[in-house]
């Protein structure tokens, strides 16, 4: 049984659930108090992860850290598809791979923000934001030009792949940081197709997507 240390709400946290659902993966949660309670600094957790961080996923004894590693570990070990994480494309690899150290700049930036609005932490807010933004720019061009290449994903497959599970959390969840999206409107239809993929879930902040328009 997989067992993920898990804050609520937490991104990072949110994007290996969701993979997760996607993949329908039976896991149960040990939940984490990261605020106010700051347990993944505390000495039991800082066993399980030295660098005192969140996510930490334990598969039947394997523990990893770091969401962006765990999510290529669920989806090469548990995908039978081989869509999410494609071991025979070495160059669809090198995209996703790209685009995983993306979402990590979407973390020091856009999670930032959050961490700074909604539990106090001591960020650079103006800096955090500009970051957010400058980010946010380089994906929605990327988005608006696969769109026009009839692609609706981050990477050149027809497919989602984890690095739109990467990428996506701390972009829902941005306005929550004072990142507002409306100025990347390919940005926010990947967002609802996202929603749509079956297995999605939901997490405070996240909602469903809304009802598909019917042409009149």
């Amino acid at each position: 049984m997989i067992t993920l240390y898990d804050y609520e709400l937490s991104g990072n946290c949110y994007k290996l659930r969701l993979l997760m659902s996607f993949l329908g993966i039976d896991y149960k949660t040990v939940p984490v108090d990261f605020y106010p309670g700051r347990e993944h600094k505390s000495e039991w957790f800082l066993r399980l992860n030295p660098l005192g961080q969140l996510p930490v996923l334990d598969d039947d004894g394997l523990v990893l850290r770091d969401a962006q590693a765990i999510l290529v570990y669920l989806a090469a070990k548990y995908d039978p598809s081989g869509t999410w994480y494609p071991r025979d494309n070495p160059a669809l690899l090198g995209e996703i791979s790209q685009w995983l150290a993306f979402a990590d700049g979407i973390t020091s930036t856009a999670s930032a923000a959050r961490l700074h609005d909604a539990l106090f932490y001591d960020f650079d807010i103006d800096a955090a934001r500009a970051g957010a933004h400058r980010l946010f720019r380089i994906l929605d061009e990327q988005l608006w030009f696969g769109e026009q290449q009839g692609r609706d994903w981050i990477c050149s497959a027809g497919h989602p792949t984890i690095a739109d599970v990467a990428c996506f959390p701390y972009i829902i969840l941005s306005e929550e940081g004072g990142v507002p999206r409306q100025d990347y409107p390919a940005i926010r239809r990947w967002c609802d197709r996202i929603k749509r993929i079956k297995g999605f879930t939901v997490m405070s902040g996240v909602f469903p997507a809304g009802p598909t328009k019917v042409a009149a």
